[in-house]
């Protein structure tokens, strides 16, 4: 925990940025009968029965000292499409960082591992050493604020039934651009210093 909260104390460096990742799904659901659409003095009607269409996955990745983010949805959340967006982290979000602190949970698929499984050697060594790894600890999701920005995101743009993933990739590439356009940094404010305090009981007692 105290490794992740140094790392959030850190100035902004366009050549070490510190990028927070994190995943979640979204059920496609399709409408079995057409909605009636709200009109002055009666609001929108569904029909409580749907259909569903699969499961696309989201990977959510946000820089807080910028207040940018990249959000791509696939199919899958295998080890080769993690590596597939860490490879497009460095190569086409951040080309020009020496480094990039990544701050993600440890699922078994975010791993050095996976690049592996993924690329060549040569390639998969290249992009492992583009990176400065940091993992939030068990039952801490709470410290990754890329966590913060998923939740954001369900609440303003996935609350609702979308039918298939080419819906689902449209809506997420719109919140995408507007979140950006208005982009503040997000202010972490929870220190070291503060966990020693509130969290004290997590300490041994020596």
């Amino acid at each position: 925990m105290e490794n992740i909260l140094e790392v959030y104390q850190r100035s902004y460096d366009e050549t070490h940025p510190l990028i927070c990742m994190d995943e979640s799904s979204k059920q496609h659901l399709k409408e079995t009968r057409q909605p009636i659409p709200a009109k002055p003095g009666s609001v929108e009607k569904y029909d409580t029965e749907y259909e569903r269409n699969g499961v696309s996955n989201i990977f959510m990745f946000f820089e807080p000292l910028e207040g940018r983010r990249h959000v791509a949805v696939t199919n899958h959340r295998t080890a080769l499409d993690w590596a597939h967006q860490i490879r497009h982290l460095v190569n086409v979000t951040y080309p020009r960082a020496e480094r990039v602190s990544l701050v993600m949970d440890n699922l078994n698929t975010h791993t050095g591992a996976s690049l592996y499984k993924a690329f060549p050697p040569e390639e998969a060594r290249r992009l492992l050493d583009k990176l400065e790894i940091h993992y939030t600890p068990k039952h801490g999701s709470w410290l990754n604020m890329a966590e913060i920005e998923l939740s954001i995101l369900s609440r303003q743009c996935l609350d609702r039934r979308i039918p298939d993933q080419d819906a689902l990739k449209r809506e997420v590439a719109t919140w995408q651009e507007n979140r950006n356009a208005s982009a503040r940094p997000m202010k972490w404010r929870f220190t070291n210093e503060d966990a020693r305090v509130k969290l004290k009981k997590l300490y041994p007692t020596l």
